[in-house]
């Protein structure tokens, strides 16, 4: 039995990749060259809020004042679950050192960046999960200085919520400042900000492009697409719960890819008749978002077994894989692209997306196959250094001559040599270039 698929996209991420390249650049120029200025041009002109870009203390207390106490609640305990899983991964993460040679020693020294850029959307959703996410990494990884940026509503600025959120997941500094504005503020280190060294959060297309235009002069978390996500159901799964899992991702955005992969027609079958009511009784705004990408990016599959749907999830490389199938720990092992992995009906992406404590910014567009998604080791450099004493670097520097004068790079070779000269006057070395 080959793949059968039941429902085909007629569209992909990369089909509405708009060409916002020249407008980026050029943005990205004008403020660079025009500072402070040109970036609140920008904001005027885009945010359409002419407000204090940077917070101060009394703006930030007068928008706490304003969070419910209930939905701080909630943001403590998410913000709780992320600083704790955090804390686990940089455990794994530590200083090492090992003796190369007799009485030649090298290492491993891990150091954090100086300065963290925390993007986060505020357009049609307040994303106070992705301050949670972006920040609280940063914070545990103990860079020095965090700022959070996210965009502005026109004259009533950030939303409270987020400003909470950015607050006490350990921001230095909140700037109410949105789209490729926000990116190059914190990049050319304006309105007094340290120039950032990385720059991480999801965005637009505007904020992505922006991002890989600027990687290599800064860091990035990943080159960011619309969000993915698939679901790989057998014949005991709830047809209702996955259809219900697909159209909570679909709202994300009317591009954002959805798809089913399971080895049981009838429950593809029932899961494709259930979607369009779903998506029917959302709020307009998500209704017309869910409705779109299901339409024009969502796919169904029905695959012969769990081998095949295995090999054709690993083929998706999915930004988030939810598996409702029997054997979770048989997915678990066999599975080996997807950015975040959520096994069995009693979790679901939304737990990751908000509050169980595994980070919400993951790849996307199949960039699963090659890496992960944020963590505090994306704020962390791991790097190496080495020491020696004379008699241990005798051997080092013997065969860095050798194959230094192989490969023609004589410079190399004459700074072997000349400790050995130093070092071991009496002694003789065959330092040539032989083959």
């Amino acid at each position: 039995m080959t793949r059968e698929y039941l429902k085909k996209a007629p569209l992909t991420a990369a089909s509405d990749a708009a060409d916002v390249n020249d407008t980026v650049v050029k943005i990205l120029e004008d403020i660079e060259e025009g500072g402070d200025a040109k970036a609140l041009e920008y904001a005027a002109k885009f945010d359409r809020y002419e407000g204090n870009v940077l917070l101060t203390q009394d703006e930030i207390d007068a928008a706490i004042a304003l969070v419910p106490e209930a939905l701080k609640a909630d943001i403590r305990f998410a913000h709780d679950n992320v600083r704790r899983f955090a804390e686990l991964q940089k455990s794994t993460m530590s200083d090492v050192e090992m003796e190369i040679q007799p009485g030649f020693f090298a290492g491993q020294k891990i150091i954090p960046v100086d300065a963290a850029g925390c993007y986060v959307p505020g357009g049609r959703y307040s994303h106070i999960a992705s301050a949670i996410m972006t920040v609280t990494t940063a914070k545990v990884a103990g860079c020095k200085h965090i700022t959070a940026c996210s965009p502005p509503r026109p004259d009533t600025g950030i939303a409270p919520a987020i400003v909470y959120a950015a607050h006490i997941c350990g921001a230095d500094k909140i700037l109410a400042m949105g789209g490729v504005q926000g990116i190059a503020a914190m990049t050319f280190g304006l309105f007094d900000l340290p120039e950032a060294n990385i720059l991480v959060g999801p965005g637009n297309q505007f904020v992505a492009e922006a991002k890989r235009i600027l990687f290599g002069r800064v860091g990035i978390d990943m080159i960011a697409g619309p969000t993915d996500s698939l679901i790989l159901a057998d014949k005991d799964a709830d047809p209702y719960i996955v259809a219900v899992d697909l159209v909570s991702q679909a709202e994300h955005g009317y591009n954002s890819p959805v798809w089913l992969v399971t080895d049981d027609r009838a429950l593809a079958q029932k899961v494709i008749d259930l979607v369009p009511g779903l998506i029917e009784d959302l709020p307009e705004l998500n209704r017309e978002n869910a409705l779109a990408a299901w339409r024009d990016y969502a796919e169904v599959v029905v695959c012969e077994d769990r081998d095949d749907m295995a090999k054709c999830s690993d083929e998706y490389a999915p930004e988030h894989l939810t598996v409702q199938a029997q054997d979770l720990d048989w997915w678990l092992e066999t599975l080996t692209s997807y950015g975040s992995l959520f096994l069995g009906e009693e979790t679901t992406v939304s737990y990751g997306d908000k509050a169980s404590g595994t980070n919400h910014v993951l790849p996307t567009s199949k960039a699963a196959d090659y890496t992960g998604g944020l963590s505090v080791h994306k704020y962390m450099k791991i790097v190496t250094w080495q020491r020696s004493s004379r008699e241990g670097s005798k051997g080092v520097a013997q065969a860095t001559a050798r194959i230094s004068r192989l490969e023609g790079m004589e410079g190399h070779a004459r700074s072997a040599d000349v400790r050995l000269a130093k070092y071991f006057p009496d002694e003789d070395f065959d330092l040539s270039a032989a083959l």
